[in-house]
């Protein structure tokens, strides 16, 4: 796992400029640094040492030297490939070499051969070509920021405040799509010119010019098979990922919470070490769940409990990582349980990814429960839905708001914070990207599929691939470990893209099929359990005279003054602060946004 940066230019004096980029990055790879310039490119590296140790220093080189790659992530399958790619002259036991020698053999098709999480970028000397790739979910991230005659790329964006010929400018009209969706839901970023390399896609940049294109969508091909081969089929898969995701040269270890996802993981990999942060309020403590587990099957769980102070006093730490701001308050869980585990090990293992391939939300079920008010005719649904979006905006009110409704028309994903309706009351600058024309692609793309798929495709091109993977590799990162995800694996999806909704949800549960599949190995009781995620008290703290008092300062800012409608915002954190309301998403929502903004434009 490492930080890669470069870019292609005339620059003369390269290597200055590359350095300082890199340096930018020593959070991701603290155990070295390389660096390769030439007349047109400059490639840099920060190296967090996993696999081949002694010789995987990067940028490697072909041995004719018309080849240069720098990359951050691990290719599971390398081995595999090595075999298959025998005539090449391999010098070293690295992934990184077998992305050389692939590219000789497959070109662009490269990255159709991989598994694993990957960002990794090819200089080709003799057709001057940039050749870039993006892993098919989006686990290691990937920037890219154009001028006239230059093109800057990084894993992180901060890398990119170090080049003369970057420019600093907030991207205002992305804040009302933050507003809704908690994070940065598209491709263009809230710096100006700064576009992220979607999932699943190439680069490629030679003579001034940029092309992008698609190598891995999505596809749902559901086949129903006997449900008994369908609970082995995953059982199988699972412990081929986990299998693959624990090849290192250096201890691995484990996330744990007292859910399925991190129990099923741990009870197949069974590592030395886990780790669980908790809260003192019970209501927001995993630990005793964890331990439970981890006593079961004989092996170490280290835990921390996080104090409020600690948790307010990092949150502009977790934002300068994050790059742009985010507001789901388990990203600060997070950060924690990953320092936690940076004391022990360079490696971990985590769940993300289970709830979107599997179906483990609490609304997928609604497909299911609500089947009886779906018999209405739809007109009759939608006049009721009509009415019920005149009055305040309460959950029961909220369910015949969307029961009337095309799913295209309202659905952009299960965290959604602020309505459209409420954006444009609140925001002092117009809305001109609407949220239905950010998920109009998707819903396009699977507009012959049934709702609960449609709901995934939504949740696994937002949610998960531009929110829960990013955070989980700025959070392991910032604390230089390597996170990796056995969920999000090529394999599993293709295991989970062909169920059936009934072995999704039901009434009884979400996640059904991955359920019993994980009960033939896990110990205790953790199967059965509702999702947590990584639960945090914020809405109690708000509460609490400090952390009100805190908000209320933001709140009172020039920059806040100058986006919103502070009025609004203060009467709201009162309501919450008196308990007449529960607002604390929608406020922390803003504070994060306040936060950030100090941050990347008054303390840069």
């Amino acid at each position: 796992m490492c930080g890669i940066t470069g870019f292609v230019s005339k620059e003369k004096e390269k290597e200055p400029i590359l350095k300082k980029m890199c340096d930018r990055l020593a959070h991701r790879g603290p155990d070295g640094e390389g660096y390769y310039t030439d007349e047109l490119v400059a490639l840099g590296h920060r190296r967090l040492s996993i696999i081949d140790i002694k010789n995987g220093a990067q940028p490697m080189k072909t041995k004719k030297g018309d080849l240069i790659v720098t990359f951050n992530g691990e290719i599971y399958n390398y081995q595999d490939l090595k075999e298959e790619l025998s005539d090449y002259p391999f010098v070293t036991n690295s992934d990184t070499e077998v992305l050389l020698a692939g590219y000789l053999k497959w070109g662009e098709d490269l990255p159709k051969h991989l598994r694993g999480m990957f960002a990794f970028a090819i200089w080709d000397k003799k057709e001057k070509k940039l050749f870039c790739a993006r892993d098919p979910f989006g686990i290691k991230p990937f920037y890219y920021y154009q001028t006239k005659n230059e093109l800057l790329f990084a894993s992180e964006i901060k890398a990119f405040l170090e080049h003369p010929s970057f420019h600093k400018e907030l991207n205002e009209k992305i804040l009302p799509a933050y507003m809704s969706f908690s994070f940065t839901p598209t491709n263009e970023t809230f710096f100006k010119n700064v576009n992220r390399l979607d999932a699943g896609s190439t680069l490629t940049y030679q003579n001034n010019k940029l092309e992008i294109k698609k190598y891995f969508s999505l596809s749902f091909p559901i086949t129903k098979q006997e449900y008994d081969k369908t609970l082995v089929e995953i059982q199988n898969t699972m412990a081929e990922s986990v299998k693959y995701h624990m090849i290192s040269d250096v201890e691995v270890g484990s996330f744990l919470s007292s859910g399925i996802d991190s129990s099923y993981i741990v009870c197949l990999a069974k590592p030395s070490k886990t780790y669980t942060v908790g809260y003192d309020n019970p209501r927001y403590d995993e630990i005793s769940y964890a331990k439970d587990l981890t006593e079961k099957l004989h092996i170490q769980n280290i835990s921390k409990k996080i104090q409020k102070d600690e948790y307010m006093q990092i949150i502009p730490k977790i934002l300068y990582h994050m790059d742009e701001p985010a507001s789901d308050p388990a990203i600060v869980s997070l950060y924690f349980v990953a320092n936690l585990a940076s004391k022990d090990v360079k490696v971990v293992l985590s769940g993300e990814g289970a709830d979107e391939f599997f179906g483990g939300y609490n609304s997928y079920r609604e497909e299911v429960d609500f089947k009886w008010y779906n018999k209405i005719p739809f007109f009759i649904r939608n006049i009721i839905s009509r009415l019920a979006s005149l009055l305040p905006p309460v959950r029961g009110i909220n369910f015949f708001v969307r029961r009337g409704q095309k799913l295209e028309d309202h659905y952009i994903g299960v965290n959604k914070i602020w309505s459209e309706k409420e954006v444009n009351k609140i925001l002092k600058i117009p809305v001109t990207l609407t949220n239905k024309e950010i998920t109009k692609p998707v819903f396009d793309e699977f507009k012959h599929c049934n709702n609960l798929v449609k709901m995934q495709a939504i949740d696994i091109h937002f949610w998960l691939m531009k929110d829960i993977l990013q955070k989980a590799d700025r959070m392991t990162m910032a604390n230089s470990i390597e996170g990796r995800v056995p969920f999000t694996d090529i394999e599993v999806f293709k295991t989970a893209s062909h169920l059936p909704n009934e072995y999704k949800v039901n009434k009884a549960n979400t996640k059904v099929a991955l359920r019993d599949a994980a009960k033939s190995v896990i110990p205790n009781e953790s199967y059965k359990k509702k999702k947590l995620g990584f639960p945090v008290p914020i809405r109690e703290w708000m509460k609490e005279k400090s952390v009100y008092d805190e908000i209320l300062k933001a709140f009172k800012t020039d920059i806040a003054n100058k986006y919103f409608d502070t009025e609004i915002l203060i009467d709201m954190l009162n309501e919450h602060y008196e308990n007449k309301k529960d607002n604390y998403r929608k406020i922390w929502n803003v504070y994060c946004f306040i936060k950030w903004y100090q941050v990347f434009f008054e303390e840069e």
